[in-house]
């Protein structure tokens, strides 16, 4: 396997399968911050793998896909401990996104999806706090989904922010991916059928002209569901407001998790990712009292609006992959329009999926369906019978 798109830290890496299972024969690649046994991950960062040891055993969710009879084959690369959606690594490079070569490949997990684009592997593990799966998924054309808070074990998993962290999975197929979240999940219940189709206004709002003409062609799938779609406002404040409360909160836990690390280690990171984290240090908990009760009210008004039976669909990003090398401050205005549609999810801990159901000017743009918690079985296959994806 040559890694023409540039997405591997390490391909030399290859774990067998421990056993046979539903998997078998299907291969997997690992963002670089899955412990593998006796192996140092980079965290996207030479100052992190210069400050760390290798990993004793693996990650629990390396060990069950190795269980159910897949292979694994190589780490991938991943923007600077996990804070960035753009894929653009000031050390190790930008791996190349194959569905728009000029364009970014979206992160974290840039080089899982990128993985999975070339059809390197059937599918791969990345992780998503606050849309690391989602973005490079829809950036990069492929399925990509991240799972309800809590419902994937992330033991060895180097966390970013633990309330928010989820392992999520990416895939060419909507079948490979319900396949891993049956070895993965382990909320598989008898729910009743999705009935409600509920289009989310303010987040479609967030996304430019065309992809909102493109996409749009695609909800006709969800007729089979219910014929008459309701219109909602996801946020009466403002998904602004909602994604204000998101960076604060996220940083807030980001400085508890690293700070220590970052204060004796004095890391180089690249543009951006330092600023970041100079922003997450003047977070201080005692002042965030309103944030906690304001995701608590999110959390609360989401299941309400979802129950057992309801779907949300909006636009997974803005818009397509931005081109590599802009300014700073160009892609900080287009991380911060897409987070507020994120941060949905990730505030509330809810399973969304991304399809590839359309692309603008070539490049690919995704559709996602947001469920209830613990919906996350069914979510997967209701994906696998909607025939959306085009791209």
């Amino acid at each position: 396997m040559n890694d023409t798109y540039r997405s591997y830290v390490n391909q030399d890496i290859k774990l067998k399968p421990s056993n046979v299972g539903i998997l078998k024969d299907l291969t997997f690649s690992v963002k670089d911050v899955f412990a593998i046994k006796n192996y140092l991950n980079t965290a996207g960062n030479p100052d992190w793998y210069r400050s760390h040891q290798p990993s004793e055993n693996n990650a629990v969710s390396i060990d069950l896909l190795l269980n159910s009879g897949a292979t694994l084959v190589g780490t991938t690369h991943t923007d600077e401990l996990m804070y960035s959606l753009n894929g653009e690594n000031f050390h190790y490079g930008t791996p190349v996104n194959p569905k728009a070569p000029a364009c970014i490949p979206g992160g974290s997990s840039s080089g899982s999806a990128v993985a999975v684009a070339a059809g390197d592997v059937d599918f791969a593990l990345g992780t998503d706090t606050g849309g690391s799966v989602r973005i490079p998924s829809t950036y990069c054309g492929v399925y990509g989904f991240r799972p309800t808070h809590g419902a994937v074990d992330i033991n060895g998993v180097i966390p970013l922010a633990k309330s928010f962290d989820t392992v999520g999975w990416m895939a060419q197929d909507p079948n490979t991916l319900l396949r891993v979240g049956k070895v993965l999940l382990n909320n598989e219940y008898d729910k009743q059928p999705f009935s409600k189709v509920i289009i989310g206004n303010d987040g479609w709002e967030q996304a430019d002209s065309q992809v909102k003409q493109v996409l749009s062609k695609g909800l006709s799938f969800f007729e089979t569901i219910n014929p008459s779609f309701e219109k909602q406002q996801i946020a009466d404040e403002g998904l602004e407001t909602w994604a204000n409360t998101f960076r604060i909160l996220q940083g807030m836990e980001i400085w508890n998790e690293h700070g220590e690390w970052i204060e004796k280690e004095k890391p180089t990171f690249g543009p951006g990712i330092g600023e970041r984290f100079v922003m997450a240090s003047k977070i201080h908990e005692k002042n965030q009292q309103e944030k906690f009760e304001h995701r608590k009210s999110i959390q609360q008004k989401m299941e309400l609006m979802l129950g057992d039976e309801g779907l949300l669909i909006i636009p997974t990003a803005p818009g397509p992959a931005p081109l590599k090398n802009l300014p700073n401050d160009q892609l900080e205005d287009r991380r911060e329009k897409t987070m507020r549609l994120t941060c949905i999810a990730g505030l509330s801990g809810l399973p969304q999926i991304t399809i590839p159901v359309a692309s603008v000017e070539g490049k690919p743009v995704g559709l996602s369906i947001i469920a209830n918690r613990f919906q996350d079985i069914n979510l997967l296959k209701l994906a696998t019978k909607l025939n959306l994806g085009t791209v």
